[in-house]
């Protein structure tokens, strides 16, 4: 297999965010499998991620840990383009999921899936199952929505291990999926481990997909601020006002 070269970072509000794109990361990941070396995370990284960051020192430990920190967020892709990064297309979860199956579905990887809930998962690889064949499901478990205890810990994370997976997709939203994958990627024996947020959701059909016009001109957040203004009310509004005023003062020169 033919060696990677060094990936680019560039920084937003601190930070450190790789230039790659989803055939990037899909290469990456293949080189990691290939090695199975130490595990190694991704967080795919929007506004939201960027601002808890600034508040929430486990999640900036994380971030600042990943074998790789993909912008997933359309800013990240503005901010990395005004740094001189030739940035096309977001590295959006659910397209990275889809199109890493997609390439690979036939190369007998092995995929756990963690997270979701009940009964998300099997519907999830049910349809993936219909549309790659060939796929190799090692597993998939669904925690329960509090604190596990250590015991509880364990035995998940060995289950995990048992199965022999070569890559393991963890649905348990920001912040919790990065700070997991931290905290756990010593114990682990998975190559590459990613946090895809709600693309399990997205997968089995639970969640409303934006169009794809909102999500490539940057207006997801709109569609999904629309359907729960409750719940999402602070992280859009709030975090995505603060992150235009701070990268707006950083260009100016006001603050680092």
């Amino acid at each position: 297999m033919e060696e990677l070269s060094p990936t680019p970072t560039y920084d937003v509000l601190g930070t450190r965010v790789h230039s790659v794109q989803i055939p990037d990361v899909v290469a990456r990941m293949e080189r990691w499998i290939a090695q199975h070396e130490a595990t190694k995370f991704i967080a795919l990284c929007n506004v939201h991620m960027i601002m808890e960051s600034r508040k929430d020192d486990r999640l900036r430990s994380a971030l600042a840990a990943s074998a790789l920190t993909v912008p997933d967020g359309k800013p990240l892709i503005w901010v990395g383009r005004n740094k001189g990064f030739a940035l096309t297309r977001r590295v959006y979860g659910p397209d990275l999921f889809h199109d890493f199956i997609a390439a690979t579905h036939r190369k007998g990887y092995r995929h756990f899936f963690y997270g979701g809930h009940a009964g998300v998962p099997e519907s999830m690889i049910g349809k993936l199952q219909q549309r790659y064949p060939g796929l190799q499901v090692a597993g998939y478990y669904s925690p329960p929505f509090r604190q596990l205890t250590a015991e509880e810990d364990h035995a998940a994370v060995s289950m995990i291990n048992e199965t022999h997976a070569d890559v393991l997709w963890v649905g348990l939203g920001c912040p919790k999926q990065e700070v997991w994958m931290h905290q756990h990627r010593d114990q682990l024996n998975v190559p590459v481990v990613l946090g895809v947020g709600q693309a399990f959701n997205i997968v089995a059909g639970t969640l409303p997909q934006a169009p794809s016009w909102m999500r490539e001109h940057g207006l997801e957040w709109l569609f999904r601020l629309v359907r729960e203004p409750r719940r999402l009310w602070k992280r859009y509004l709030v975090y995505n006002t603060g992150f235009v005023m701070h990268i707006v003062l950083e260009a100016a020169g006001f603050r680092k």
